[in-house]
Order: C-alpha cells, then sequence, then structure tokens
C-alpha cells in the first residue's frame, strides 16, 4: 500500500499569518524610504518659504522632484547645495577680508601689522588647514562608509520586500496544497475501496469472512498435513516402479537383439522350420514385452 503523505498541521497557515502581519506592522513602524529621509529638507524649505517669501530660492528649490524624490534627483540636489554653499562660502569669506583690510586702514589710530605677527598667522593657519584636511578626510571616509552601510540596508530592505511578499502568497499556497492533499487522499481511498472491495464490509460481515477464511487455512493446512504423511510412501512405490521399468527395459533391449538374430538366423537358413518357429516366438515375446512396458510408461 502506498504510504499517504504528509498532513500538513492546521496552526502553519495560522503561524504564517501571525508572522506576515507582525512583518506587516513592524515595516509599518519601521520603514525608511526616500520620502521619509527628505521630510526634513521639504519641511526646511515650505518653512523657510512661508516666513520670507521675498527671498529667492534656487532652481532646485522650485523643482517638482521634492514632490517624489528619487535617488537620482536627491543626488542632483545634493551636488547643487554643495557648489551653493561652496560659493557663499567663498562670497563670506572675500567679504570679510575686505571689510577687515578697510577697517584696518581707515581706522584712527590705523591698524599696522609687523611680519612676526604675519608669520604667526599663518603658521596657525598652516596649522588650522592641517587640522581641516585631516577633518576633511575623516567626514569624507564617514560619509563613504555611512553610504556603503545605507547602500547594504537598502538590498536588504528590498530583499525583506520580496520575502515579504513571497510570505503574503505562502498561507493562499498552503491552503491550495492541504486541498490537493485531501483530494489525493480521497481517491486513494476510493482506489483502495474499488480495488479490495472486502476491506470496506461492515463489522458483521468482516467477522464473517474472517472466520470463512480461517476455515479454508485450516482445510489447506490438514491437506498439506495429508500430503506430508502420503509422500515417503509415494517416494518408495516410485522407487520400486522406477527398478521395475529398469528391468523390463533391459529385457526388452535383450528380446530385440535376441529378434533380431532370429531374424538373421532366418535369413541365412531360408526356410528352416526350427529357426522360423523360434522367429514368431522371439517376434510374439517382444509383442507382449513392448505392450507390458507401453502400459508401464
Amino acid at each position: 500500500m502506498a504510504r499517504s503523505p504528509a498532513k500538513a498541521e492546521p496552526g502553519d497557515a495560522q503561524r504564517v499569518a501571525t508572522v506576515l502581519r507582525d512583518l506587516r506592522t513592524s515595516s509599518a513602524k519601521d520603514e525608511m524610504t526616500i520620502l521619509r529621509l527628505s521630510e526634513p529638507i521639504s519641511s526646511a524649505l515650505q518653512t523657510a518659504k512661508s516666513t520670507d517669501t521675498n527671498v529667492r530660492t534656487s532652481d532646485v528649490s522650485n523643482n517638482s522632484a521634492l514632490d517624489a524624490p528619487t535617488p537620482a534627483s536627491l543626488e542632483a540636489d545634493l551636488a547643487h547645495y554643495q557648489e551653493l554653499f561652496a560659493k557663499l562660502r567663498f562670497s563670506y569669506v572675500e567679504q570679510v577680508t575686505k571689510e577687515k583690510f578697510i577697517r584696518a586702514i581707515v581706522g584712527d589710530p590705523p591698524l599696522i601689522v609687523t611680519p612676526q605677527e604675519n608669520a604667526d598667522l599663518e603658521a596657525s593657519n598652516a596649522e588650522a588647514k592641517a587640522a581641516l584636511k585631516a577633518l576633511k578626510t575623516s567626514v569624507a571616509e564617514l560619509a563613504s562608509t555611512l553610504e556603503s552601510r545605507a547602500r547594504d540596508l537598502a538590498a536588504r530592505h528590498e530583499r525583506v520586500e520580496r520575502e515579504t511578499a513571497l510570505l503574503r502568497e505562502l498561507p493562499d499556497k498552503v491552503a491550495a496544497a492541504e486541498s490537493a492533499i485531501a483530494r489525493l487522499r480521497a481517491e486513494q481511498q476510493d482506489q483502495q475501496r474499488a480495488a479490495q472491495p472486502e476491506l470496506n464490509l461492515p463489522l458483521a460481515k468482516t467477522l464473517a469472512l474472517v472466520e470463512k477464511r480461517g476455515a479454508e487455512m485450516a482445510e489447506l493446512d490438514r491437506q498439506l498435513e495429508q500430503l506430508a504423511a502420503l509422500a515417503p510412501r509415494k517416494q518408495k512405490e516410485r522407487e520400486r516402479l522406477q527398478t521395475e521399468l529398469t528391468q523390463l527395459e533391459a529385457k526388452r533391449v535383450h528380446s530385440t537383439a535376441a529378434a533380431r538374430e532370429a531374424k538373421r538366423r532366418k535369413e541365412d537358413a531360408q526356410g528352416e522350420d526350427d529357426l522360423e518357429a523360434r522367429g514368431r516366438w522371439y517376434r510374439a515375446t517382444e509383442q507382449v514385452l513392448t505392450q507390458v512396458l507401453d502400459i508401464q510408461g
């Protein structure tokens, strides 16, 4: 009999549904998307627009890309803001330098800078530049690490989304598999009943059938015992008949040889009465032996 397939537990579908519900809840709470990451920038721009309507904003700020930001648009905005910040910093340094220079010239008394002060200022500037360069390098490394980690997290998030989609499809697949198992089990039971209708009998008929089969087996055992008891006697009888058959076969061979010899003598004698009589006797003997051997065979 073929082994029936393993039955799926009813609690499996419930556990899968519970896991899916937990995943949906956690993903709704902790979901990190481009839209949520861009909310601080968008809210800051909207606040600036509402407080100062006369301030001129950049072309990127007026762009509708903030309504539906993408990684490419955010990178373009970042590059644009970095360029604007560099220009602003250069303009600020230039303006402050001009202002200090004019104040030093028109001041009363005028500001006089000695060569030693210039040297000390250059040394301090060199130290500040070295520290600034080290900080920039550290910031660049940190930004590279954060970017790599962000890409890794984005890939993980996409994988989790795909697995979550597969898990959403899993309850339907489990239900379909359970229905298929139930259908196959029913078909198997129907085939077994059709092949062996005796297995589908009620209790009373089953007991009667068992009793009948037991009686048949007892009768067969009795016949086997009788045949086993007769086997030695039949074996001895077979051996006796084999011995007699051997003797008769030897006699037949001897008689055949004698008949041939008599026939040869008759042909040599050509009409002798004694040989002819002897030949008839041998022929009659041969016929008798042949009949006896045919009957025994």
